[in-house]
């Protein structure tokens, strides 16, 4: 096909191509499609022929212009006048414009006078409520003796609203979170017989979203006392929830009397349900008074510090395993001495941990901080606070927990005492017991009906354990300045229980009888195999 012929046959074609003197060709074809350039003017306007007057009168912003170490005015655009009212000229800031004391800016404008540099402030709000960024510049002209400030404000109350409400919903937020948090941790902490505790929360400052620290006391039985710390990795209400089911899942687990580290590993599976994607640390420990330590197991948490009466701090060393939630561990436990005179710190990590700081460096200088610190448990917890620099305006909430082993002496060391027998078995075993129990009673000089029960339940343990259990076999008695202990161990890892004895029964009463008689009792299976089970009585008051 001949493309030109075709091509000159389109309307139009044929006048472009007479335009131009030419026969038609693909150039000339392609060149129609082509934009061509529009005639240039004869003269553009340059800037100097714009009005200023008249473009800054029409912004939307509002301007002033001052002039002088008076700050005397020579313009205010419509905008300015609209916003403060109009301003006379000649007059001077200070005795016409109140909005520029409210929005600070007369020392603005000295500082830019002087140095010659912009200065900007943003959002100042005036008393109606209307809030402002401001700009002055330096301005320079033959006819300002003294130099001149151009004052450019923009009107950001909207912005300065919408942020302040999302402030607000942000305090209401941390308020619920910070009020959820504290409703969770225990309101009174338990005091058991042998040991002095306090603890402390405070959350992080209000530039920082509450997290899920925890703690707790629970007391076993038979002089035995569970404290526990951890910390959910994690911000808000959400962090104090899933802290809060951990907290409660843990006092019931320590109901079991089950070694530390079996605690954690329930404690492990039931933190992957609750949620996979919150981690959290843990440390459980168990003091026994009969053995004077802590017994411990830490699923990735700080260790315990242990201050000796001499000033010396000792660390807990491992076992520690991973975090909460992750799955797929053996946790194991480790123990700690806790002697008479000595006091035990757990922490979170938010009483150590520092930006741009190793943590193992503020773990070193709680122990400095704690090899100093003398006098009662909540003394001991505010000293570390601040020796630890923590204030209210803390970037990360922290909780600490400190346990004191005291030393008695005195007339207080004659309220706590201990006595301990052991049993052969044999026939002879359940009179000896009896005897030995009513002559320690007797001279701890209990009431006749309070040494009475005792022996009928020393009796009564004893019986149990000659039937059912195994060699070696102890009796022990403690006396607290609030109850009596009575605990028979043995070699059986068969846990008895109470059940109902039939009239025809011949055996079956003795954890019945137990159970009537004392204020409570309980039996765990004990760390070397074998078990222990014990009853306590309330002494009078």
């Amino acid at each position: 096909m001949n493309f030109t012929r075709w091509s000159a046959r389109l309307p139009g074609t044929q006048r472009r191509t007479a335009a131009r003197g030419t026969e038609g060709s693909v150039p000339a074809a392609r060149g129609e499609y082509e934009r061509q350039p529009e005639p240039l003017p004869d003269e553009i306007p340059a800037l100097e022929d714009f009005s200023a007057r008249e473009i800054i009168g029409r912004l939307p912003g509002l301007v002033a212009l001052a002039h002088g170490p008076e700050h005397r005015i020579a313009y205010v655009n419509d905008a300015y006048a609209a916003a403060f009212g109009p301003r006379p000229a000649g007059a001077t800031v200070v005795d016409v414009c109140p909005e520029a004391e409210e929005l600070g800016l007369l020392p603005l404008m000295d500082q830019v006078l002087r140095s010659g540099k912009p200065r900007t402030v943003k959002s100042r709000k005036t008393r109606d409520g209307g809030s402002y960024t401001v700009t002055c510049l330096p301005v320079e002209s033959p006819r300002f003796e003294g130099g001149g400030v151009l004052v450019h404000a923009s009107d950001v109350t909207d912005h300065a609203e919408a942020a302040e409400r999302l402030r607000a919903s942000e305090r209401r937020h941390r308020e619920t979170a910070v009020t959820l948090q504290r409703s969770l941790l225990p309101q009174e902490l338990e005091q058991p017989d042998d040991l002095r505790i306090a603890a402390t929360y405070q959350p992080g400052g209000t530039d920082a979203a509450v997290g899920g620290d925890w703690y707790d006391v629970i007391t076993l039985g038979a002089g035995r006392t569970a404290l526990v710390i951890g910390d959910v990795m994690g911000r808000g209400v959400r962090a104090a929830a899933v802290m809060g089911q951990l907290r409660t899942a843990v006092r019931a687990y320590a109901r079991l009397d089950l070694p530390p580290h079996e605690v954690l590993q329930l404690l492990d599976g039931l933190a992957a349900e609750i949620d996979a994607s919150q981690i959290a640390t843990c440390v459980y420990a168990v003091h026994d008074p009969n053995e004077g330590k802590l017994v411990y197991a830490s699923a990735g948490h700080l260790p315990i510090l242990v201050r000796d009466e001499d000033g010396t701090v000792r660390r807990a060393e491992d076992p520690t395993g991973p975090p909460l939630g992750t799955g797929g561990w053996l946790h194991t436990s480790g123990s700690i001495a806790l002697p008479p005179g000595s006091t035990a710190v757990l922490y979170t990590d938010g009483l150590v941990e520092r930006r741009r700081e190793d943590i193992d460096e503020g773990v070193a200088a709680l122990e400095r901080a704690l090899s100093g610190a003398l006098g009662a448990p909540q003394v001991v917890c505010d000293r570390l606070l601040r020796s630890l620099g923590v204030t209210a305006e803390h970037d990360d909430d922290v909780a600490v927990l400190v346990v004191q082993h005291p030393s008695r002496k005195g007339p207080d060391a004659e309220l706590f005492h201990n006595a301990a027998l052991e049993l052969l078995g044999g026939v002879e075993a359940a009179p000896r017991a009896r005897a030995f129990a009513s002559g320690v009673l007797s001279s701890w000089r209990f009431p006749v009906e309070l040494r009475d029960l005792g022996v009928l339940a020393t009796s009564e343990l004893v019986a149990n354990s000659l039937k059912h259990g195994t060699p070696p076999m102890r009796l022990r008695l403690r006396r607290t300045d609030r109850r009596l202990i009575i605990e028979v161990t043995d070699g059986d890892d068969h846990l008895p229980r109470r059940r109902r004895a039939e009239t025809e029964d011949e055996a079956g009463r003795g954890i019945s009888i137990i159970a009537t008689i004392a204020s409570s009792w309980g039996s765990r299976r004990t760390p070397g195999g074998g078990k222990a089970v014990w009853c306590e009585f309330a002494l009078p008051d």
